[in-house]
């Protein structure tokens, strides 16, 4: 029997158990560690809300000495990316001259991930790189490299593990999809 999840009108079935994920953030973070050891205090900027569980995790993994911050942006509405992107809290540190790796639950059509980085830019930070749980190839459309990709899934609306439906579901452990 298929595990699944309502929200609202929406039916999802499981698509990504929590040991997957757990496993995936892990070995993302051996390689954010490796490329990060001995450089100067990086700043870990994750995006609210969907990055929370993301962020929480892979800073339990992460061996090096390093600060965290928040942004809040929003594009979605419902089950569709609106194609605008409304930044809610800005960024409030100093990044100039800063590593910074900024922490997304998802990267999908790719306009909150470049609407960052344009305002980072403007910061002059040393380097800024991004790390996202989930990321979709298909639908992605920007051309800001993602270095730090989890795991990589389909075109698929997917909930859990900090990414939501009308805000339902972030508090799910595993990742579900939606069933049409």
């Amino acid at each position: 029997m298929e595990k699944c999840v309502t929200l609202k009108d929406k039916t999802f079935g499981l698509a990504i158990p929590y040991q997957q994920i757990h496993r995936a953030i892990v070995e993302l973070a051996a390689r954010i560690n490796e490329d990060y050891r001995g450089k100067e205090t990086p700043l870990f900027l994750g995006v609210l809300n969907g990055s929370f569980m993301f962020m929480a995790e892979l800073m339990k993994e992460i061996e090096f000495a390093c600060e965290m911050s928040f942004v809040k942006l929003v594009s979605y509405s419902g089950t569709k990316s609106t194609g605008k992107v409304s930044e809610l809290i800005g960024l409030q540190d100093n990044v100039a001259g800063r590593h910074i790796i900024v922490v997304e639950d998802i990267v999908d059509t790719g306009e909150s991930i470049d609407h960052l980085m344009r305002s980072l830019v403007g910061h002059e930070p040393a380097s800024v790189e991004v790390a996202t749980l989930l990321f979709k190839p298909a639908a992605y459309k920007k051309e800001v490299p993602i270095k730090y990709s989890a795991i990589s899934i389909p075109n698929d609306f997917i909930v859990g593990f900090g990414l939501d439906y009308d805000q339902l579901g972030r508090n799910l452990k595993d990742i579900y999809k939606i069933k049409q």
